[in-house]
């Protein structure tokens, strides 16, 4: 009993019944083929008929699958045979390529795969039309004396009693012949997708760089969010509990936190939808604008007096020649400020506030030097080198532009120090 059940799940499952609609897809997909060749051959077999005779149908046929392999080389042959398979062929989607063929044995593949499935589509779409008819016939014949007496055009033989009798057994295995064959091509076809549609070297390259731009994007994303928002929570989080201790004994302290606060979190919200749009323009074609990405010349001013208003002592050196931090190379001047904020938010949650940070950004030779310091408590336990989101933000930062960064403690004090070349990769 499972045997038979197993048989015409095989023959008539769900699985067979979609592979035989794509295996009709393709008998339909190549009929224009077929007349364009039945007009090429017609002729030459003296057919008057289009697609007369049975010989003429077959010749027409054959010429049609070259015409069908030339077409195949259209680029969006493949994306669309590979989006059929996946509908109707239960093939795994990550087993077939996206997308246009690229190289010669890409498209050289796709033509194999187009002909092949016009083929056996071909050969399927006819038997699905000429055996149901005849098979109905047959399993007739013994009940209706109209078709015994016309015959129809059938053999002789088929008027025998004997013959009468086992017409009925014909036809019905001439329908479990066609849902063999039929499930046999299909399964044929599935397992040559793969084969001839599969993604190619070439595709797997593709597909694999872009895994990694879209991994460096969100990584970037990440480092973004961490660094402008991480910051903003420190410093908040700080002055409001320095506003909070001093509340009733200094109002103007109060309303210089109170006015920092705004001011970050304003600020903060500029540089949360300028992340953010990096994601709307990832998923539309036409994003909103967004703030400026914050720079060491444009911004380290403001990002110092809101860090001071925290209650952080900051001494900060800057040396950058006599043209200034304007003179800072776009991207350098990018990923120096986020440096700087790190370090400076680094030494607000790990020092306290009140703790006295020295910060030098100086330029030398054909880099750019950053060294912050911050002392290091000694009921406050010292971060691990490399340990924390923010310093592995700094040193993937870093490591775009060519650079290096050395953090650790040292003689008592917490050092960040960061050399940026002026001219390394971007």
């Amino acid at each position: 009993m499972k045997t038979f059940a197993a048989a015409a799940s095989a023959l008539f499952g769900r699985r067979t019944r979609r592979r035989w609609v794509h295996l009709i897809l393709g008998g339909a997909l190549a009929m224009p083929y077929v007349f364009v060749g039945s007009v090429v051959v017609g002729p030459l077999l003296g057919d008057d008929q289009v697609l007369g005779s049975l010989n003429s149908q077959l010749s027409a046929f054959a010429a049609g699958l070259p015409l069908a392999a030339i077409t195949a080389l259209f680029p969006l042959t493949r994306p669309l045979s590979a989006a059929a398979v996946r509908a109707l062929c239960d093939v795994p989607g990550d087993a077939l390529a996206e997308g246009p063929a690229r190289s010669r044995q890409a498209r050289g593949r796709t033509v194999a795969w187009f002909t092949l499935h016009l083929g056996v589509g071909g050969i399927i779409s006819g038997m699905s039309l000429a055996l149901p008819p005849f098979a109905a016939v047959l399993i007739a014949l013994p009940f209706a004396a109209a078709l015994r007496g016309s015959r129809i055009g059938m053999p002789e033989v088929f008027g025998e009693s004997w013959m009468l009798a086992l017409s009925p057994v014909i036809g019905i295995l001439c329908l479990v012949a066609l849902a063999g064959c039929a499930a046999a091509a299909g399964g044929l076809l599935a397992r040559c997708a793969p084969e001839l549609l599969g993604p190619s070297p070439a595709d797997r390259l593709a597909a694999a760089e872009q895994r990694a731009a879209d991994l460096a994007v969100r990584n970037r994303l990440a480092r973004e969010l961490h660094d402008s928002v991480g910051h903003a929570l420190s410093a908040v989080t700080l002055q409001a509990s320095a506003a909070r201790r001093v509340l009733a004994s200094d109002p103007e302290f109060v309303r210089e936190a109170l006015a920092a606060i705004e001011e970050t979190t304003r600020r903060t919200v500029g540089e949360l939808d300028a992340v953010l749009g990096v994601l709307r323009e990832g998923g539309s074609d036409q994003a909103s604008p967004t703030a400026p990405a914050p720079t060491l010349s444009a911004d380290l001013d403001g990002l110092l007096k809101r860090t001071r208003a925290g209650g952080l002592r900051v001494r900060a050196t800057v040396d950058l020649g006599p043209e200034g931090p304007d003179a800072l190379p776009a991207m350098v001047s990018r990923e120096a400020y986020r440096i700087v904020q790190e370090s400076l938010s680094n030494a607000l949650r790990h020092a306290g506030p009140d703790a006295p940070v020295a910060l030098s950004i100086a330029l030398d030779g054909t880099d750019l030097a950053i060294l912050a310091e911050n002392p290091l408590p000694p009921d406050i336990p010292a971060p691990r080198p490399g340990g924390g989101h923010g310093l592995r933000g700094i040193t993937d930062r870093a490591r775009l532009l060519g650079g290096t960064v050395r953090t650790g403690p040292a003689a008592g004090v917490w050092r960040v120090d960061v050399r940026l070349p002026l001219k390394g990769p971007a």
